[in-house]
């Protein structure tokens, strides 16, 4: 009786299945495609999606009416268009190599409706030919990042400062902001630093450059030198770098008149004429540099001469009060002239081999109280300390600052 029972059990279920799959067979599945809207893209304040868009390149040979005349503007006449958006819009000043953009109707007569020209990467100039010709400029929204990190030096400063993805123009502020304290020539690999720094971004999206260094530290000579940007009078532009005391990192002379290049010949009591082949007194301090790098006056002062002589070649010479003066020698070119003043870091030439010289360098000489010294031995003067009343305010300002470039260091190095 179970058989039998388990035998029609069997059979039906047989049945059901027999019949689902037949069923299956005989029907038809349609797969119907859904298409996926289009993205909406927003730009220069217009929707992209309702135009027509054609996007390029200013080239050789146009002009804003070469690129009207292209397209189908209707009544419009260009030098109509041009009187009307002169007031906004220099048309004159469109470079070649810059961006431009056309949006044009969709329908079949692709008519001219904005022309949008890119100056730069932020900038854009929007002539709106729609129903009243009107142009106007605007910028792209700013947004501002701020990033801190740490490393240790391999290779150059630059080289290290890319390989953490930061913009190697960076590293040029730096050395500004440390050049009347560390040496760079004597920066060496494994030394540690960490900055903390803001960037710019475009629509929140395209990198844009370093916008501002806030604080930073070096390490130098076993000791660590930190750097605050300190406003003293808030009426005034002029921001001074100090060090966690309130201390001027700005001495009153720069290292080196050159940046980032090498010494090839210290000062010394005697020492091998390249050129002369005697030995001799070297009373100056070679930096080797390719022909054309700028030269810096270390100091503000007075140009007190200038001339060309057969050992110095192209030489200039200033006077930065009644103690000090120095000179710079082997110019290619001179950039300045006797009397006149110039303020610390003007280039006043630039790097040569006049004279007697081997190769293209600046024989730097420095003088104090009428006797050539080596400036690398000397502890020059710093320059006006912060008003005690300041202190409290950059207290204040500094202490956070500092507090996050030490926590970053101490993960990063394990100190």
């Amino acid at each position: 009786m179970n058989k039998i029972y388990r035998l029609k059990q069997f059979s039906l279920l047989f049945f059901l299945l027999f019949s689902i799959v037949s069923c299956n067979k005989s029907e038809k599945i349609k797969v119907v495609a859904v298409k996926k809207p289009d993205p909406i893209v927003i730009e220069f304040g217009f929707k992209f999606n309702d135009y027509d868009v054609v996007q390029d390149t200013i080239v050789s040979g146009d002009t804003f009416g070469s690129i009207l005349e292209g397209q189908n503007i209707g009544d419009k006449k260009v030098h109509e268009i041009v009187e009307k958006v002169k007031d906004s819009f220099n048309v004159r000043n469109i470079r070649i190599g810059k961006h431009y953009t056309l949006l044009r109707s969709k329908d079949k007569t692709t008519k001219l409706q904005i022309f949008v020209y890119q100056p730069d990467r932020t900038n854009y100039f929007v002539v709106d030919l729609r129903d009243s010709v009107i142009a106007y400029k605007k910028q792209k929204p700013i947004t501002i990042k701020r990033r801190t990190i740490a490393s240790e030096l391999n290779g150059s400063l630059s080289e290290t400062l890319e390989k953490q993805n930061v913009e190697a123009a960076l590293a040029t502020e730096i050395s500004n902001v440390y050049a009347w304290s560390i040496d760079f020539f004597k920066l060496q690999k494994g030394d540690k630093f960490a900055i903390t720094f803001t960037e710019r971004y475009i629509n929140d999206s395209i990198y844009d450059g370093v916008d501002n260094l806030e604080a930073a530290f070096f390490e130098y000579k076993g000791k660590i030198i930190y750097a605050f940007p300190f406003q003293q009078d808030t009426t005034s532009s002029k921001v001074d770098y100090y060090d966690e005391e309130g201390k001027v990192l700005k001495n009153m002379f720069l290292k080196a008149p050159l940046k980032f290049i090498n010494i090839t010949s210290r000062f010394a009591k005697n020492r091998f004429h390249p050129v002369q082949h005697t030995w001799k007194a070297h009373k100056g301090t070679d930096y080797a540099a390719p022909t054309g790098t700028p030269i810096m006056t270390t100091a503000s002062g007075t140009i007190s001469k200038t001339g060309y002589t057969a050992g110095n070649g192209n030489f200039v010479k200033v006077k930065h009060n009644r103690t000090y003066e120095t000179q710079y020698l082997h110019m290619s070119k001179i950039l300045v002239r006797q009397g006149q003043r110039v303020n610390q870091g003007d280039v006043i030439g630039k790097v040569g081999s006049t004279g007697l010289a081997t190769g293209p360098h600046v024989c730097y000489r420095f003088w104090v109280n009428n006797t050539q010294v080596d400036p690398l031995r000397l502890k020059l003067p710093n320059s006006e300390p912060m008003n005690a009343k300041y202190k409290n305010r950059f207290i204040a300002t500094m202490t956070p600052l500092k507090k996050e470039l030490d926590s970053i260091a101490k993960l990063k190095f394990k100190l």
